[in-house]
């Protein structure tokens, strides 16, 4: 191993490594602050005998900074390692995945690149390796069957890893819907979008319009009492939101004397309330959720769309996160295909409607 200055354009990338995502304005930090300081830490070439010159091993955003800087030197280290490509690939990716700098997406492109090429190797070894839980190398892997679309967002860190994990669960078509929407501006933050994601997974592809008038007459009775009940009592729970707000603009001094003796019992009971209102709001948050899904869900009856990221349900406030499935694990564990990962679809036809008189109203899609 040697330390030396190399000029910049005798190195080159190795095409084959896993990071393919470069954020524009930090490399340009760090462009600025090897410019004023210079390079802390040499990066590592090999020599290469096919192409010539000497190839990155480690440090490609270094090597990149230096470009963007206008400097034609860089401090290098000279590896002489007889490695295979795919275990400088490994280290490469060793190197990056626990820092900020490797994408979701390129974690992902690099899991399943290894299964494909190492033999043997299956989901629970790649995660043992890199220091990761199973699940987290099954979600990874689940970010593939996103549309290139949506990947791009993901790479820019516009989607987060939790929103992209249920838009994957979708098929190509409502992932397109989805994205429509968002790009629309519809939703306030990736909570949102992550919870209408997972609305729209549970109707995808199983979409039945239960018409009112195709009803039993017990049925169209047992809907009509549901509305009749949930909708009066989030009337009921309005009016004691003015109760609420009486107590809020209380002075804290008159409230200690009014409830002497019995505060804190009376502050645990008004904390028991306030749990379960925000327990109601978030189910009504994906009340919302499912209407707005079942919107597209029946505009867009594509197929059904098996995926990784079906395991991914979102939390409620306070909800740990639900363990994965055995069979999940299986998936990933799954004997690897060479071919490029796509999404799989199957068709799901649908029976030629027949003609009906025109109807009122229709009502909920069944989920």
């Amino acid at each position: 191993m040697t330390i030396t200055t190399l000029p910049i354009d005798q190195i080159h990338r190795n095409e084959r490594q896993p990071r393919e995502f470069f954020e524009s304005g930090a490399l340009q930090e760090l462009a600025d602050s090897i410019k004023r300081f210079g390079l802390m830490q040499p990066i590592e070439v090999r020599k290469d005998e096919e192409a010539g010159g000497y190839e990155i091993v480690a440090g490609e955003r270094r090597w990149r900074a230096h470009q963007l800087a206008e400097l034609t030197e860089i401090k290098c280290i000279v590896t002489d390692d007889d490695l295979s490509v795919l275990e400088r690939f490994k280290r490469s990716v060793a190197e990056n995945i626990n820092r900020a700098d490797m994408t979701p997406m390129e974690e992902a492109k690099a899991f399943r690149r290894i299964l494909d090429e190492q033999d043997g190797v299956e989901g629970k070894d790649v995660a043992k390796e890199f220091g990761k839980s199973p699940q987290y190398v099954m979600l990874r892997l689940a970010l593939l069957n996103l549309v290139e679309e949506v990947q791009q967002h993901v790479n820019s860190g516009a989607i987060g890893t939790q929103a992209a994990v249920q838009i994957a669960a979708l098929t190509p078509g409502n992932q397109a819907a989805v994205m429509k929407k968002w790009a629309k501006g519809a939703f306030a933050g990736d909570n949102e979008l992550v919870h209408f994601a997972y609305a729209l997974k549970q109707q995808q592809g199983q979409v039945v319009a239960m018409i009112m008038e195709e009803m039993t007459p017990e049925e169209r009775e047992e809907r009509q009492r549901d509305r009749t009940k949930t909708r009066s009592n989030i009337d009921r729970i309005e009016q004691v939101r003015v109760l609420v707000d009486e107590l809020a603009k209380a002075d804290p001094m008159k409230l200690a004397l009014a409830l002497e003796g019995e505060v804190g019992k009376r502050l645990d009971q008004m904390d028991r309330v306030a749990d379960a209102f925000a327990k109601a709001r978030f189910n009504m948050r994906q009340a919302k959720a499912h209407a707005e899904a079942r919107e597209i869900a029946r505009l867009n009856p594509d197929a059904e769309h098996e995926s990784l990221a079906a395991q991914a349900k979102p939390k409620a406030p306070g909800e740990p996160q639900a363990p994965v499935e055995p069979a999940a694990q299986a998936e990933v564990v799954a004997p690897k295909s060479k071919a490029p990962a796509k999404p799989q679809v199957t068709a799901r036809r649908k029976a030629p409607a027949k003609p009906k008189a025109p109807v009122k109203r229709a009502a909920s899609a069944a989920v």
